[in-house]
């Protein structure tokens, strides 16, 4: 079975987004499905053995239909996989459209499109009036208006099948469109890293490279620093944790964000700078981004003693730095919004607060330096819930039976 994986982001872009592609693509092609990935100039891939990268695709504008459907034809795949997050093709709405180009070039060929987040859509208010006129008068008028969304396209509307990653995403996508439960699938995504197992020598070793003493105690925090992270709790709330244990130290396992489209770039250095002004700077660690196929990532995290999330609207399932920590079974605070999903249960698998509170969330950290016991339970109830909800196993089973499923339908389409 031939899949076609569409993705603006693929390695060695520096996103959430390359990464989970290519995590799924390598999970697929291991199954012996062969893998192509139409991607963004400049994403060229890992040289990964059974995924062939294509990073033809500049602006994802309309003036690049032409070359997005010659690539279609050449490659006839047997079903189409479309990572979708309206920043990753610069808000530009082509991509929303991209079902309806398959599917008159392939009627039958199965299209499956997974949202990232649904907030980040494509804006057509974003772009010129040229381009807004064009989207109006022309795509629409081709694609047929029924069912046709302002921010989605006809994502929703020609879409075979819908995967979500949270509770969140899911009640949206029906809010404005009620008729498309039967095409959705909740799978959240599963680590966003290769993951090491090691011992305690080759632990200790790992704080040793990092500067950590063996008494210390360190909080990670994983992911791409950017504003939604709610970095400037943590490190006020470190502040506080430091002037009563001065063996705390925080490890940022992660770096800036290669989507910079709301000043990210500006955030990682505020942060970097708040630090200093708040004199935390000589008790954390900033490792930088790390290779999606490296273990570098899951290194850092088993030197680590429990994990730190400062969500600013709260921990969801779609979040995939929750994802890989908790496969590292490391006990976690998260900080608990209105979204929360039932996954996650206060003093089971997560320590929950509430979000934007430094005074709140130091509290919680004090509580996880003394407690070994809560520890013990968090890092049982972590697996668990990896387990449960954040197999690579079970996520890919999913996957191939949307595929696969629809395969068999239009197979028997075919018969009859």
């Amino acid at each position: 079975m031939k899949v076609l994986v569409i993705s603006a982001a693929y390695p060695p872009f520096h996103a959430g987004e390359a990464t989970n592609t290519y995590f799924l693509c390598k999970q697929l092609a291991d199954r012996k499905l062969e893998v192509h990935v139409l991607t963004s100039q400049g994403c060229t891939g890992t040289g990964e053995p059974g995924i062939t990268v294509h990073p033809i695709m500049d602006q994802w504008s309309w003036a690049e239909i032409p070359r997005f459907k010659a690539f279609l034809k050449r490659c006839a795949p047997d079903a189409i996989y479309l990572m979708y997050l309206g920043v990753m093709y610069h808000y530009h709405p082509m991509i929303t459209f991209t079902p309806t180009i398959a599917k008159k070039l392939f009627p039958h060929v199965p299209f499956v499109t997974r949202f990232e987040n649904v907030r980040a859509c494509s804006d057509p208010s974003r772009m010129s009036m040229v381009s807004r006129v064009f989207r109006k008068y022309v795509v629409q008028e081709w694609a047929g208006r029924g069912g046709v969304s302002y921010n989605f396209g006809t994502l929703m509307r020609d879409s075979d099948s819908l995967i979500v990653l949270c509770k969140m995403h899911q009640m949206i996508l029906l809010e404005e469109r009620p008729d498309i439960g039967g095409k959705m699938t909740l799978i959240p995504p599963p680590p966003n890293m290769r993951i090491c197992e090691v011992g305690e020598a080759a632990r200790q070793s790992q704080r040793a490279k990092l500067g950590v003493e063996p008494g210390d105690f360190v909080f990670a925090f994983l992911g791409y620093i950017y504003p939604a992270k709610g970095v400037e709790t943590l490190l006020r709330a470190f502040q506080i944790v430091m002037r009563q244990k001065a063996q705390a130290k925080l490890l940022f396992v992660g770096g800036k964000f290669d989507l910079n489209y709301n000043g990210e770039d500006i955030y990682v250095e505020q942060m970097y700078a708040l630090s200093k002004e708040l004199n935390v700077e000589p008790n954390i660690v900033w490792t930088g981004s790390f290779n999606a196929d490296s273990e570098d990532g899951s290194l850092y995290l088993r030197a680590a003693d429990a994990g730190v999330f400062t969500f600013v609207k709260g921990v969801q399932l779609n979040n995939s730095s929750f994802s890989s920590m908790a496969s590292h079974g490391l006990p976690m605070i998260a900080t608990s919004g209105p979204w929360l999903d039932e996954a996650f249960v206060h003093q089971d698998n997560a320590l929950l607060c509430e979000p934007n509170d430094p005074n709140v969330l130091a509290q919680s950290m004090l509580l996880m330096m003394d407690q070994s016991e809560l520890r013990e339970r968090l890092r049982k109830g972590a697996l668990k819930l990896a387990s449960e909800w954040f197999s690579w196993e079970r996520a890919t089973e999913r996957t191939i039976e949307l595929l696969q499923g629809h395969a068999l339908s239009r197979e028997s389409r075919k018969i009859a």
